[in-house]
């Protein structure tokens, strides 16, 4: 994205040890903890039956996807200076329980081959499978080492919780689409789940990945000075994905699924930890996934990567209809992430207090917001009381009190606080020119920061340097003061997405942004992403200024779908509007809706199709070509802690 890369020098560049005052921070959570509790580490062992050794996941061209073999730094139980002696005990769960584990006679789980779990329940004649994880190669590396030590058996059904990638994105590593296509193969998923995970991971897709690289710490090397856990999981796959239409969607609580001679009652969650989620129960072995609308930490009711913010109430509401449906008749509950529960009373305390903990949230959001305060105010003052904040089921791993309070502001208010000073503010580069000059400068802004960092007071240190970074981002002595603070509030942070995001802020700072290629498509995601959402997706990237007085109009004829479609583009809009046509267009095309979807992602060009056979064209071949002009490429890794360049 710059010009040049920048790179600090090395005296500037390297990690820091903890300061006195990040040691001090972490011993006071060390004596605020209940650390001689083991319960979470026996639950997490229980039921192992084996693993790969070591935890090295690979494509088929030797390029490693999933690999925890860095991480075995996280054996000694002691947590180091830099890391959050909290977070470091959600590490060694995540990190050191990776495998095949029995459930209960008929459901095994492995996990920590990705940061989700794949859950495989034993049907009459094969596997049911829940969730085959981000990758393909993690799926099929989870379903090979299953198949290895219980017998080989084929898939039989597929259910998808929820429409994150983690949950659904490697489903070609275990199922041959044309099996879904067909029917053959039941796959089950929740109403709505294919706009709400279209929309997601397409039409935010880039800025998501990239937000993600820093949430998940990818960039960052294994390290207890850098990268030690996900927190939601031992770490993320980085491999393969790929998208099927599900052919069976559950819209009701209340339905019920016989798939492969087991019976299925599901609830749906929709709005709360995903825009489409269910939840579902197991007569035959008194078993209720819960998704990752329960999970053994506080989750997101907004996710730092960026996503809609989620509804705290009703989240809180659909795990207490769960306890009402199914508690009496439960004796283990599992979750799509970390490890399961077990017995009826443990289960439904465990659910109760993470009911308790949204609830909770919420409600005293807006009590406080009642009383006038904003969303800033709000998190610093908020506190779970002891019930549930001592209790590690709850703790800020993954999300935090603080960061959750303002999203429930934020679902009821929206970002404004009312203040007018802040409703029109100066964006990011011009507001730090002002502040930097109203301050002195820029070296007085480094002195009097520097001063503040000996002092430990780091927020406002990373506060005030931010604005001369974005002022000066080669300033040297800015960026490299900036990244050593960031580093100390990670090393503090019970939060891996902090944590993840804090280091890999001082990453960026101290070595720019690395690589600048265009964010790409696959085979994968144009097989299966429905001709609507393709649609939808060309609008987002079109170039609003350089389509501004073109007007184009395209019918297009898609060989393999019973329908026309006349695209326009019309005061820098694009629109599709399906059995329609214009009467005299630009150009009409015959093709396949697949070679479309590939020729407007960039899989292939129209004169390859045309040399090929696989495009007729019929009009002005200069419209088509002044179309793919119109369309923006996103830059995968645009700097997030520096200024981005101007447009």
């Amino acid at each position: 994205m710059n010009e040049r890369p920048f790179q600090l020098p090395a005296d500037l560049a390297t990690s820091k040890p903890a300061s006195d005052f990040t040691r001090a921070a972490n011993d006071a959570v060390r004596a605020a903890l209940p650390f001689t509790d083991k319960r979470s580490f026996d639950n997490a062992s229980r039921g192992f039956i084996a693993s790969i050794d070591p935890v090295t996941i690979t494509r088929g061209d030797g390029r490693v996807t999933f690999d925890l073999s860095g991480v075995d730094f996280l054996k000694e139980e002691d947590a180091p200076d830099t890391v959050n002696p909290s977070l470091w005990r959600q590490a060694r769960l995540n990190a050191l329980n990776h495998g095949l584990f029995e459930v209960v006679d008929g459901i095994y789980q492995i996990r920590s081959f990705d940061i989700a779990n794949m859950t495989l329940i034993r049907g009459d004649r094969g596997w049911i499978l829940i969730d085959p994880l981000t990758s393909a190669e993690s799926s099929r590396a989870a379903l090979d080492l299953a198949n290895a030590h219980l017998g080989e058996r084929p898939v039989t059904a597929i259910i998808i919780t929820h429409s994150h990638a983690d949950h659904f994105a490697g489903v070609l590593g275990v199922v041959d689409p044309a099996d879904i296509d067909s029917g053959a193969i039941p796959m089950v998923a929740p109403e709505h789940f294919v706009d709400e995970a279209l929309n997601e991971n397409v039409l935010a897709g880039n800025v998501m990945n990239r937000r993600a690289t820093y949430m998940y710490g990818n960039l960052l090397a294994p390290s207890p000075h850098a990268f030690v856990t996900a927190g939601l999981g031992a770490a993320l796959s980085m491999g393969s994905t790929g998208f099927i239409v599900p052919n069976d969607i559950v819209k009701e609580t209340g339905e019920t699924r016989v798939l492969d001679g087991v019976d299925i009652e599901f609830q749906m969650t929709p709005g709360t930890e995903a825009p489409a989620e269910m939840v579902f129960y197991f007569p035959r072995f008194k078993a209720l996934c819960m998704s990752e609308i329960t999970s053994h930490h506080l989750h997101n009711v907004y996710t730092p990567r960026g996503a809609q913010v989620r509804d705290a109430l009703d989240w809180s509401a659909q795990i207490n209809e769960a306890i009402d449906r199914y508690g009496d008749r439960l004796e283990v509950q599992f979750a799509c992430h970390h490890w399961p529960t077990w017995g009826r009373e443990e289960a439904c305390e465990y659910m109760k207090k993470q009911r308790d903990m949204y609830k909770y949230i919420h409600d005293q959001t807006l009590r406080l917001a009642n009383h006038g305060y904003t969303k800033e105010e709000i998190a610093e003052q908020i506190r779970l009381p002891d019930s549930l904040g001592l209790d590690f089921a709850n703790r800020d791993y993954y999300g935090t009190v603080n960061h959750n309070a303002r999203a429930v502001y934020v679902k009821y208010l929206g970002y404004f606080d009312g203040n007018p000073a802040h409703l029109y503010p100066l964006p990011p580069v011009e507001v730090g020119k002002r502040y930097v000059d109203f301050m002195g400068g820029a070296d007085a802004v480094i002195q009097k920061s520097r001063q503040s960092f000996r002092q430990g007071d780091y927020r406002w240190v990373a506060e005030v340097l931010n604005h001369l970074v974005m002022v000066e981002p080669e300033n040297a002595a800015a960026r490299a003061l900036l990244a050593n603070t960031l580093e100390q509030l990670g090393y503090q942070s019970e939060s891996a997405p902090w944590r993840n995001f804090y280091l890999s802020g001082a990453k960026e700072l101290r070595a720019d942004t690395p690589g600048t290629a265009s964010f790409t498509a696959n085979e994968g995601m144009a097989r299966g992403m429905p001709i609507q959402n393709m649609f939808q997706a060309m609008a987002v990237r079109l170039n609003g200024p350089k389509a501004d007085g073109k007007t184009l109009h395209f019918n297009l004829h898609f060989s393999d779908l019973a329908t026309t479609y006349l695209m326009v583009i019309e005061n820098a809009v694009l629109h599709a509007f399906e059995n329609r046509e214009a009467d005299a267009p630009n150009a009409v095309l015959t093709l396949t809706s697949i070679n479309f979807k590939r020729m407007m992602m960039g899989l292939t060009t129209a004169v390859d199709l045309i040399a090929d056979g696989n495009l007729a064209l019929d009009g002005d071949l200069t419209a088509l070509a002044d179309l793919g002009n119109l369309f923006d490429e996103f830059p995968r890794r645009f700097p997030i802690v520096t200024p981005r360049p101007a447009f």
